[in-house]
């Protein structure tokens, strides 16, 4: 990074270094917007749906309207913003690669989003290579793989451990990687990462974590973990500008073909063209999307230093939310390893006689409340919890309702929503 970069007003101003203080929670935008209801009236909005898109915190609004009055091309300009812009730009991947504790010469590829990281991963693997994935994904994670092996639904933590063992064990010879979430998107449970990762280890197999709704709770150590690859999206991290990463091992990223071809990705072009040799500068093709870029490394910063606040007060809520709706005779909490498995602040139920859509509705205009109904881009997996027979997964019915939690939540919106609950089953 040219040493001007050090006065730039892009730098955050709070460093890498000090990050390591434990700090308060960040504050997100927007948490008291008033919003209307049925009535004519207007409530503080209750945003119980950050599992599906986090508001923005104020840090990274912040980082953005710092960036911009330099916003210019990264990586081939000479001029001073260009320089500013692609300091900027390496800097965040730097952040991202401290935020999830990966290794020093891991790649850090920039995305659009999971989605987008997951697919790329899959570009990116050796041709033959196995992929074993269990059908508790989100989509993301369980579509791209062109040879998988969909492993059902695990009764309990240790039988997703030694199903995995088992599947790699009788993969054929060759590549082989096993994909699974860190915490699920439907139920927020935690999945046994640290133990699936030494598995995978011990059957010559890589392992990729969607780390997707994990991070915006709990800290995610690759290194530790013995993770190979993780991907997450901003817009769940308080960063909705678009940007997400693939990190992890670069040789099966830099063997592989650009995702993408064009300016960028390309050494030199003549008669034959001669790729980039870094795993980064071949998947970024284009100009890219640096103020998304920089958002996600400014809300990795904000959030380092804050899990241990942020995790108590999540549990309170979390705590609170499940309690009052195990009180509840119509409601029904969907969970798979039972009520004392370790989760994140995600929770999925549906109501006895009701439709998840008219349960959703019917919170957002007459209690100011926003949840999640659907199916959660987990079909497979969300259709095993409602215990829906062939007939109804075949034409797609049922469907559950989401509420997920965040920085912006408070205890009202727990109580707003347990109350209209309440009285929604009583009606």
């Amino acid at each position: 990074m040219p040493t001007l970069l050090a006065r730039s007003p892009i730098t955050p101003a709070v460093t890498r270094a000090e990050g390591v203080r434990v700090r308060p929670l960040p504050r997100v935008i927007g948490a008291d917007v008033p919003v209307p209801l049925r009535d004519g009236g207007h409530v503080p909005y209750a945003n119980l749906d950050y599992a599906a898109s986090a508001p923005c915190l104020e840090a990274v609004h912040e980082a953005v309207t710092r960036a911009l009055p330099y916003y210019s091309s990264v990586h081939r300009g000479a001029g001073y913003a260009s320089q500013v812009t692609t300091g900027a730009y390496e800097e965040a991947r730097e952040t991202v690669r401290s935020f999830l504790g990966a290794w020093r010469r891991s790649a850090v590829v920039f995305t659009r989003n999971t989605t987008d990281a997951m697919n790329l991963l899959a570009h990116a693997v050796p041709a033959g290579t196995s992929v074993v994935v269990f059908e508790t994904e989100h989509h993301a994670a369980l579509l791209p793989w062109k040879r998988a092996v969909r492993l059902p639904v695990p009764a309990t933590p240790a039988d997703a451990i030694s199903a995995a063992d088992r599947a790699l064990r009788e993969c054929p010879i060759g590549p082989r990687l096993l994909v699974v979430t860190a915490a699920s998107n439907v139920t927020g449970e935690l999945w046994p990462v640290a133990e699936l990762a030494r598995v995978a280890h011990r059957n010559g197999a890589r392992i990729a974590v969607d780390a997707a709704q994990l991070v915006p709770h709990r800290p995610l150590d690759m290194t530790a973990l013995g993770v190979d690859y993780a991907a997450f999206s901003g817009h769940k991290l308080y960063a909705p500008f678009g940007a997400g990463v693939l990190a992890g091992r670069a040789d099966w990223l830099r063997a592989a073909g650009p995702y993408l071809k064009g300016g960028g990705a390309s050494a030199n072009v003549g008669r034959t063209t001669r790729w980039a040799a870094s795993a980064e500068q071949r998947h970024e093709a284009g100009s890219p999307n640096v103020l998304g870029v920089i958002a996600l490394a400014a809300a990795c910063d904000a959030l380092s230093g804050a899990w241990e606040a942020l995790a108590a007060r999540e549990e309170t809520l979390v705590g609170r939310l499940r309690s009052g709706l195990a009180a509840l005779p119509s409601v029904r909490e969907l969970a798979l390893w039972g009520d004392r498995a370790p989760r994140v602040g995600i929770v999925s139920f549906t109501v006895d006689g009701r439709e998840a859509r008219d349960v959703a509705l019917t919170l957002s205009e007459e209690y100011g409340i926003g949840v999640r109904d659907g199916l959660f881009c987990a079909h497979p997996f969300v259709r095993h919890l409602l215990g829906g027979d062939d007939a109804d997964r075949a034409q797609d019915r049922g469907a559950a309702v989401r509420a997920s939690i965040g920085i912006g939540t408070s205890e009202e919106h727990i109580r707003r929503l347990l109350t209209a609950l309440a009285e929604l089953t009583a009606r």
